[in-house]
C-alpha cells in the first residue's frame, strides 16, 4: 500500500494539471470571443458566438467576424503561444528567470531587420507585404546564431549565453537607432509603428504561416521535454544522466529562433509575454516540462489575447499598439522578478 502512495499522488497532481489546462483553454475561448466582439463596431458576444458557429443571420456580421476580426484574434493566440513557450525554453536552458527572446536580443534583431528593409524599400508595397516579415525572421535567426557563437567562444555555458545575448541586444538597438536617424520621415513613421507591435495587419495567410511553424517545432520541443526537465536539476546531474548539454542548448536555441522569428515577423516587436507567461505557468504546472511548455504556451496566448481586448477598450474609438499594453503589464512584473531574484536563488 505504501508503494502505491507516490503513484496516487502523481496521478492526483497530473489530474490537477490537466484540469488547469482545460480551464485555461475555456478562458482563452472566452477571451477570443471578446476580442472578436470588441472594436469600432461593438458586437454582442452572443452574436459573435452565433457567427462562429455558422448561425448568424446577418451577412455583415459574418464579414466583420470572419474577414476582419477573427484572423487578428487568432493571431494573438498563435503569437502569444509562440512567445510563451520560447520564453520557457530560454529560461530553462539559460537557467535565468529573466531570459526571453526579448531580453537576449532576438526581438531586437528582428526589429533591426524589419527597419532595414523599411529604410531601403520605403514606399514599395512589396516591402511591407513580403520583405519586412522575411527580413525580420532572418535577423531573428541571425541574432540567435550570434548568441550561440559568442557564447561558444568560452564554452556554451548559461552565463556566457546570457551575456552574449545582452551584448547583442545593445548592438542591434544601436544599429536600429542609426537607421532611425538616417530614415526619411515616412520610413521613420513605419519603423516606429512596427516597433510598437500591432496585430491589426493579421490575415488568414499570415496566420497560416505562424501556425504551420508552431506545428513544426512542437514535436521537437516534446522530444526534448524530459531532457529540459533534467536540466532544471542542474547541469552536472543532467550530464550524469547522459544528456548532451551543448546539443540540447543548440536545438533549443534553434527552435527559439524559428518560433520567435515567425511570431514577430508579422506583428512587430512584442515584449514581456515571453518573460511573464513562463512564470505564470510555472506557478501552476511546476518544473516538469511536459506540463510547463504547454502551460507556458497557453499562458502566453491568454496574456496576448487579453492584451488585445484591452488595446481596443482602454481608449474607445482607437486601438492602442499591443506592444504598449504588454509593456505596461510586463514592466512591473519584471521589476518584481529582479527584487525576488535578489532574495533567493532561482
Amino acid at each position: 500500500m505504501e508503494s502505491l502512495a507516490p503513484e496516487a499522488a502523481w496521478r492526483r497532481l497530473s489530474a490537477r494539471r490537466a484540469a488547469g489546462l482545460v480551464a485555461g483553454v475555456a478562458v482563452l475561448a472566452l477571451c477570443v470571443t471578446l476580442d472578436v466582439a470588441t472594436g469600432p463596431a461593438m458586437l454582442a458576444p452572443a452574436t459573435v458566438a452565433h457567427s462562429l458557429l455558422g448561425l448568424a443571420a446577418d451577412p455583415m456580421v459574418d464579414a466583420i467576424v470572419w474577414a476582419i476580426r477573427l484572423p487578428v484574434a487568432l493571431m494573438a493566440v498563435a503569437v502569444g503561444a509562440a512567445l510563451g513557450v520560447t520564453g520557457a525554453v530560454m529560461q530553462t536552458v539559460l537557467n535565468n528567470p529573466l531570459a526571453s527572446s526579448y531580453t537576449v536580443g532576438i526581438s531586437a534583431g528582428a526589429g533591426f531587420g524589419a527597419a532595414l528593409v523599411i529604410v531601403l524599400g520605403a514606399g514599395l508595397p512589396v516591402a511591407e507585404a513580403y520583405a519586412v516579415p522575411v527580413s525580420a525572421f532572418v535577423f531573428a535567426a541571425l541574432a540567435c546564431a550570434c548568441v550561440w557563437l559568442l557564447g561558444g567562444l568560452r564554452g556554451a555555458t548559461a552565463e556566457t549565453l546570457v551575456l552574449a545575448g545582452i551584448a547583442l541586444m545593445f548592438l542591434f538597438q544601436a544599429l536600429l537607432a542609426l537607421l532611425q536617424f538616417m530614415a526619411s520621415p515616412e520610413a521613420l513613421q513605419q519603423i516606429v509603428f512596427w516597433l510598437f507591435g500591432s496585430l491589426q495587419r493579421a490575415t488568414w495567410a499570415k496566420l497560416g504561416v505562424v501556425v504551420a511553424i508552431l506545428a513544426a517545432v512542437a514535436p521537437l520541443l516534446a522530444r526534448d521535454a524530459w531532457a529540459l526537465t533534467a536540466l532544471r536539476l542542474g547541469e552536472d546531474r543532467a550530464a550524469a544522466l547522459g544528456i548532451g548539454l551543448r546539443g540540447l542548448r543548440l536545438r533549443a536555441l534553434a527552435v527559439v529562433a524559428i518560433a520567435t522569428g515567425a511570431a514577430v515577423a508579422f506583428v512587430g516587436t512584442i515584449g514581456f509575454i515571453g518573460l511573464v507567461a513562463p512564470h505564470l505557468a510555472r506557478m501552476l504546472m511546476g518544473e516538469d516540462q511536459r506540463w510547463l511548455l504547454p502551460g507556458a504556451a497557453l499562458a502566453g496566448a491568454l496574456l496576448l489575447s487579453a492584451a488585445s481586448v484591452a488595446s481596443k477598450t482602454v481608449a474607445p474609438g482607437a486601438v492602442i499598439p499591443i506592444g504598449i499594453v504588454t509593456a505596461l503589464v510586463g514592466v512591473p512584473f519584471f521589476a518584481w522578478l529582479v527584487v525576488a531574484s535578489r532574495r533567493a536563488r532561482w
